[in-house]
């Protein structure tokens, strides 16, 4: 099954607004409640919690920018650290999660980087239970390489981002759930590299992809 440009940008911008859409509607709410009320601590909590829903919308919003988006400039390499605060930033409010950056390359090819922060959201969504999770990437002249390795006491990665990470979409529909592994497919492929997937496990997921240059 093909896809056209257009379709596929729609569904990203529906994966898009259904991660915004809890943060930003959390923050309207808090707007109408603070209109409302009167009693000093609880403006004080409203307002607490109005800044929360702002920051993680703002840091969903900064990591779609990279993660979708053309942000890092127009040159073919983008720096690693804006990856790092990415993910951070993505992940960071879910205290259940702790996440390793393992990645010592300054630089990493525009395409991987895409590559590594798609994986990295994917992964973290498999994490229900929250865990560990390991990001790892390198070049070796004309190849990056990047590993992910998620360890919880639950992990679930349903059969149709496992099948579109690995084959595209292959006859398949892309839904806006599996958007975000068809792009990585599509970039992964567009360099005549693979992207590998560890069989099912009760407390491991194993996420790899080669990258070539050019």
């Amino acid at each position: 099954m093909t896809i056209s440009p257009v379709d596929f940008a729609s569904l990203l911008c529906s994966r898009l607004c259904h991660d915004l859409l809890s943060p930003v509607g959390a923050l309207n709410n808090g707007l109408e409640l603070l209109a409302d009320e009167t009693d000093p601590a609880m403006r004080e909590r409203c307002i607490e919690l109005m800044n929360d829903s702002a920051r993680t919308s703002a840091n969903k919003l900064k990591f779609f920018r990279l993660a979708f988006g053309a942000a890092g400039g127009f040159g073919e390499l983008v720096d690693s650290r804006e990856a790092q605060t990415a993910i951070e930033g993505l992940l960071g409010d879910n205290k259940r999660l702790e996440l390793h950056w393992l990645v010592e390359e300054p630089q990493l090819p525009k395409t991987a980087i895409k590559v590594l922060l798609n994986l990295g959201m994917i992964a973290g969504d498999a994490l229900v239970r929250g865990g560990t999770l390991a990001i790892g990437g390198e070049s070796h002249g004309e190849v990056t390489e990047i590993v992910l390795k998620a360890e919880g006491t639950r992990i679930v990665l349903d059969d149709e981002l496992r099948r579109t990470l690995v084959d595209g979409a292959d006859g398949r529909e892309v839904t806006p759930r599996s958007a975000a592994a068809y792009l990585i497919h599509t970039l992964v492929a567009e360099t005549g590299g693979s992207v590998q997937v560890s069989a099912p496990a009760e407390n491991v997921l194993l996420f790899g992809a080669t990258i070539r240059a050019g």
